[in-house]
């Protein structure tokens, strides 16, 4: 069928968006990916669990303080669309405002149905008070978000979003507009012979004029290390833009569902007498295994996630982060650097460094001379 006559039969049949209250319906909507990408190679399903939780199906602490709906669009009584509208209070105190998000949106190829979901999401937030709405948040910065609009010639690394490329187009027809960009930077073991001699040299400098201790995280004190990771991720984001620090209750549950994915020599915090000043944080890219498990951890599909986990041989950089008064003097380059003989050990071929917001300059303009290339780009949304 040509998509002319595609759009003329959908445009035929009446869009009905209901908000999800029921079990039955919580189900139709966490299945709606898997009628969306039928055919795509490249998408990753989500693991079930986590999914569940992030749209706090199944009690997470996100949302101690924030607020959920979630709404189905049908189509002749079956599910062709998903959204969801999110009160994130912490985010409007912080900043001031009164920004209700939108996320986990999946849409067939239909304006009329975007529409119609994203004009549920809004009157949702409307009558919470809400002016102004962002998105896609899934549901915040610190968890997945962003559209992909750039690099869909490959499938998405660990904890990274996904999409068809229409998406942009749906979302941008309805009337919303980028307000930051993300990206994705890639880099091949073989090029760190090739890295840029300034980067060296100030390595080197860091070592000089601080005492770095630099050490993994130690699995006999798993949480107590999480909390040091986090907490460094917290004072370091603070002037980011769209920054909201982790919470307490937020960091326990990261803990406890990571404990099982975290690798040790994946890991660097670094130590000025005794304080810790810098951290990076890798995981091993699980997509393979997640799509090849279809996102379920049971019975078995754990065994498969982590059997034999030196047969992975791509990483993903989540997170390289200082705390403010460190920033400038090298110590996120000497924490990284610390990570290279534990990777080439591993077998490590690939790394992504994801994401990096446009605006981040440091961070954006060292992967850059780094050599680094940028695969993937990611836009964030807003609505007034």
């Amino acid at each position: 069928m040509s998509q002319l006559a595609r759009t003329a039969d959908l445009d035929a049949s009446q869009v009905v968006v209901k908000p999800v209250t029921s079990w039955w319906q919580r189900r139709q909507f966490l299945n709606v990916p898997w009628d969306i990408y039928s055919g795509d190679d490249n998408w990753v399903p989500p693991l079930r669990g986590n999914a569940k939780e992030m749209l706090n199906y199944t009690k997470h602490p996100f949302y101690e303080t924030a607020e959920i709906q979630t709404f189905l669009a049908y189509r002749n009584g079956t599910p062709v669309g998903r959204v969801a509208a999110i009160v994130n209070y912490p985010h409007n105190e912080r900043y001031h405002e009164k920004r209700g998000f939108f996320g986990f949106f999946e849409c067939e190829d239909s304006q009329e149905t975007a529409n119609a979901l994203l004009d549920a999401a809004r009157e949702w937030l409307r009558d919470k008070g809400m002016t102004a709405i962002r998105g896609p948040m899934n549901p915040s910065m610190n968890y997945e978000c962003g559209l992909l609009i750039d690099g869909f010639h490959e499938p998405p690394t660990f904890m990274m979003t996904y999409n068809r490329p229409y998406y942009q187009r749906l979302i941008e027809n309805y009337g919303f507009a980028k307000v930051e960009d993300m990206v994705a930077f890639w880099g091949h073991m073989d090029m760190i012979s090739g890295l840029d001699k300034k980067l060296e040299f100030i390595v080197e400098e860091c070592k000089k004029r601080f005492q770095v201790n630099l050490r993994r995280l130690d699995t006999k004190h798993f949480d107590r290390d999480v909390r040091i990771f986090l907490d460094i991720y917290n004072k370091s984001l603070i002037g980011t833009w769209g920054f909201v620090p982790i919470s307490e209750s937020e960091t326990k549950a990261m803990a406890h569902g990571l404990k099982m994915l975290i690798v040790p020599e994946m890991t660097t915090i670094g130590e000025i007498d005794g304080k810790p000043v810098g951290a990076v944080f890798a995981l091993l890219d699980y997509n393979p295994r997640i799509k090849e498990i279809g996102g379920r951890l049971f019975p078995f599909g754990f065994l498969k996630l982590l059997f034999n986990r030196k047969g992975i041989k791509r990483i993903r950089l989540i997170s390289t982060n200082v705390i403010p008064e460190y920033q400038k003097w090298g110590v996120g380059l000497l924490v990284v650097s610390q990570l290279l003989p534990e990777v080439k050990a591993w077998g490590i071929q690939e790394a992504e460094f994801s994401w990096v917001l446009e605006s981040n300059s440091l961070s954006y303009g060292t992967l850059k001379r780094g050599g680094a290339k940028i695969t993937k780009t990611y836009r964030i949304f807003d609505y007034e």
